[in-house]
């Protein structure tokens, strides 16, 4: 709303044409997605068709404007399970292959094929909760919010600290992974996959917006150094 109150002035319907040709294409398939059950594909039409809904009531300036919340929004659309897939499984393999090597070079029992770890007489599933990307998206969602609300007019900080959302979840997903391959080893499998599965998971979590947070303090301790050498060479 506040964005919103903003952009007020520059407030200038849009293109009509434009506007009820986007919506002509989008409402029959939000139909057709719903009559055939694709739901990821119904969700994302009905964000484009509220899209091409705002364009025609307030048009494209205001929607630039507004262009933070109107991302935020997509954030809600999950995505397809067939594009979950080809993502995730490159991912799970690395951080299974990663965990393995790590603990084989300590001198734990550990071994892998694909995403199965096995640890001395136990075997663990690395699953999609431990691959990335449902982590990826949620810390993806917060990390931006927190980064847009403290350096809303900093392009550069809201680029590089979207950049790092990546390796740093997937730095934290790779510990989690250590954490619960450990715990099987020393408690058995029936404690790593109760409670403590959940508990690794907060924490984990818990980490990488830690991390997140201290990375961009870093960068905001900088930034006047930065302008003052500037000043000076100048």
């Amino acid at each position: 709303m506040r964005e919103y109150r903003q952009a007020r002035s520059k407030r200038r319907p849009g293109n009509k044409i434009i506007g009820f040709g986007a919506l002509a294409v989008l409402l029959p398939a939000y139909i057709v997605m719903g009559i055939t059950g694709i739901i990821e594909l119904q969700v994302f039409v009905m964000y484009a068709a509220l899209i091409a809904g705002a364009y025609l009531l307030v048009g494209a300036r205001v929607l630039l404007a507004c262009w933070f919340p109107v991302l935020y929004l997509g954030f809600a659309v999950p995505p397809p399970d067939t594009l979950v897939a080809v993502i995730t499984q490159p991912v799970k393999i690395a951080i299974s292959e990663w965990a393995v090597a790590l603990l084989y070079a300590l001198g734990y029992p550990v071994g892998s094929a694909g995403v199965v770890i096995q640890i001395a007489q136990f075997e663990m599933l690395v699953a999609a909760a431990c691959s990335g990307l449902n982590s990826l998206i949620s810390l993806s969602a917060i990390c931006l919010f927190y980064v847009y609300l403290r350096h809303r007019h900093d392009l550069t900080a809201l680029i590089l600290m979207s950049l790092l959302v990546v390796p740093v979840t997937i730095l934290a997903n790779f510990i989690r992974v250590i954490i619960l391959i450990l715990t099987t080893y020393y408690a058995g499998e029936a404690v790593a996959q109760g409670i403590l599965h959940d508990f690794a998971g907060l924490v984990t979590f818990a980490a990488a917006l830690a991390t997140m947070m201290a990375i961009e303090a870093v960068y905001t301790r900088l930034q006047p150094t930065r302008l003052k050498v500037g000043s000076v060479e100048r």
